[in-house]
């Protein structure tokens, strides 16, 4: 199971009934935080999360609107008596960007690894999260994020009985082991089924539409993009500015054939942006509008 928190959906400025965009994941007691502009830690609060558990910060790039509330949530998380590393993960520049942060919040009782992305598309795991970060189109370095919780195949306990295999070793074979007994070599593939479908959220802000990101969002169970703008006059801005239109972001949710859609990073001027959500359905019917601690648990397909 996934817990998925949408923190904050404002862009630019914090307003009284908009956080700044930030999004969070739980997964198996492990927090993963992605992006913390001002407010962000009393987002988390007013979600009943806690920020002890929070063990992976990842940064879509580095404008004020997505960084800016980093100094006081470590202070937070240093508060709540956190001992154990956390990992940040951004463009280049991360650790000078997060060093110049700190400058307020210098003593922290744990330490903080860093993973600079240097590639277009980069993978890698932490704390059972298969992260692909792509990098994006916007005015500055921009990366999106696709997080995937993998599910291995199911045990053939027949299987492993007809083989003969102790039963000491079958947990650790469903763990993806190998086992050794008694001068036998026992490997997962003697008895697990192929691998299932597992869960798989992306998380998009701060770019113009480009094709990279359907092609990492394909066939995701949540798809969370930015919108910044929902009137048809604003088009000019939004290429401008290097957004996307909520028009655009249903467009990529439709080719990358996702199941559901979160429209977020909503422009300080949106007013009143459920007038929009009818033309945007006609292009991704299962469209929503994100609001600030929207929540959902994503669970595996029963089977």
């Amino acid at each position: 199971m996934l817990d998925v928190c949408l923190l904050g959906t404002a862009g630019m400025m914090p307003l009284p009934k908009r956080w700044l965009t930030a999004l969070m994941l739980r997964y198996n007691g492990s927090n993963l935080l992605i992006d913390s502009g001002e407010g962000t830690q009393i987002a988390i609060k007013e979600a009943g999360i806690s920020v002890n558990p929070l063990d992976v910060i990842m940064f879509t790039h580095y404008h004020a609107d997505h960084i800016s509330g980093l100094p006081g949530l470590l202070l937070s998380m240093g508060n709540a008596d956190r001992t154990e590393p956390v990992t940040m993960v951004g463009p280049k520049g991360l650790e000078r960007v997060v060093s110049c942060l700190r400058v307020i919040a210098p003593e922290l009782p744990f330490e903080i690894k860093f993973i600079e992305l240097t590639e277009d598309v980069q993978q890698f795991e932490i704390n059972g999260y298969n992260i692909t970060a792509f990098k994006v189109d916007h005015k500055v370095l921009c990366y999106g994020y696709s997080i995937e919780i993998k599910r291995a195949g199911k045990f053939n306990a027949d299987r492993a009985k007809e083989l003969g295999i102790p039963l000491s070793a079958w947990n650790p074979l469903q763990k993806g082991n190998d086992v050794e007994i008694e001068g036998k070599t026992y490997t997962p593939d003697m008895v697990m089924g192929p691998a299932r479908r597992g869960l798989k959220v992306t998380y998009c802000t701060d770019s113009r539409p480009v094709d990279v990101i359907a092609d990492m969002a394909e066939e995701s169970d949540l798809f969370i993009c930015e919108g910044m703008y929902g009137e048809l006059d604003k088009e000019d801005d939004a290429k401008k500015k290097k957004h996307m239109m909520f028009y655009d972001a249903a467009r990529l949710a439709a080719k990358a054939n996702v199941k559901e859609m979160w429209l977020t990073h909503f422009s300080p001027s949106l007013y009143k942006p459920k007038q929009y959500m009818d033309e945007v359905r006609k292009i991704f019917p299962n469209s929503h509008l994100g609001e600030d601690g929207k929540f959902v648990e994503l669970d595996f397909d029963k089977e």
